[in-house]
């Protein structure tokens, strides 16, 4: 049963780092692609992220320079690093994969950057 739970979010304020992870389990995890997406108030769910299992990755433009994203196949585990964060970036960030056509998803780690 694949399952990904997300940790690490809390209150930042702007200016601010975070770094979340997301444990995997109950699929191969080094040969699978493992993506970040944010859902802020009133918005909808965005790509911030994502990484191939050979460690390439890859980001929308907007997302560029203050996010990456990381893993470590050794402890099954996906990471986002987040650095001068922003109001804008409060949000619920969210892990996600795609096992044998279907996608999977963490419950979510809610991030809220405010002074």
């Amino acid at each position: 049963q694949v399952q990904l739970v997300e940790s690490g979010g809390g209150l930042v304020q702007p200016g601010g780092s975070l770094r979340l992870s997301c444990a995997a389990s109950g699929f191969t995890f080094s040969r699978s692609y493992l993506s970040w997406y944010r859902q802020g108030p009133g918005k909808q769910r965005e790509l911030v992220a994502t990484i191939g299992y050979s460690g390439i990755s890859s980001s929308p433009d907007s997302m560029k320079g203050r996010f990456t994203i990381s893993r470590d196949n050794a402890r099954n585990t996906v990471y986002l690093q987040m650095n001068s964060l922003k109001p804008e970036d409060t949000a619920v960030y969210y892990c996600k994969t795609s096992v044998s056509g279907s996608d999977y998803w963490g419950q979510g780690t809610q991030v809220t950057v405010s002074s």
